[in-house]
């Protein structure tokens, strides 16, 4: 049974580094647990989907919410799915710093990643536009 777990979290430490090693960690782990999704990063704050067996996402989401790289970890939506929609990465990147804001004012009130102010909904809708226009990068 396949399940999609979106959260939030913020960094513990905000240096690009800490997100890199979040990123390679997620690449080289996830592909043996048949897990897929994206990361989101800007202003300390991180916006994440998973998705892969129930099992396996939720065994992750338990690291997560334990791994001393995030805090104020926050489950957004949780849903069994029929499909992936984020099959493409086995941890996609998008750097908000680059975006256009206004995709960001699109689904929120101000120009900037806040998924603790919005919905799970939104946030999920936000990361579908992300892919749609190729803001993702990083299909390792």
């Amino acid at each position: 049974m396949l399940v999609r777990l979106l959260y939030a979290s913020r960094a513990a430490d905000p240096a690009a580094s800490a997100t890199d090693d979040i990123l390679a960690q997620s690449r080289s782990h996830n592909p043996q647990c048949g897990i897929t999704g994206i990361l989101c990063y800007g202003g300390g704050i991180f916006l994440q989907a998973l998705e892969g067996g129930r099992s396996q996402v939720s065994d992750l989401y338990g690291h997560i919410q334990k791994d001393p790289r995030h805090k104020d970890v926050v489950l957004l939506h949780y849903e069994e799915i029929s499909e992936r929609r984020f099959g493409g990465w086995t941890m996609g990147q998008v750097n908000v710093a680059k975006l256009n804001t206004s995709i960001l004012l699109k689904y929120s009130e101000k120009a900037e990643l806040d998924p603790y102010a919005v919905s799970g909904k939104v946030s999920l809708a936000l990361l579908e536009e992300l892919m749609a226009t190729a803001s993702i990068i990083g299909r390792a």
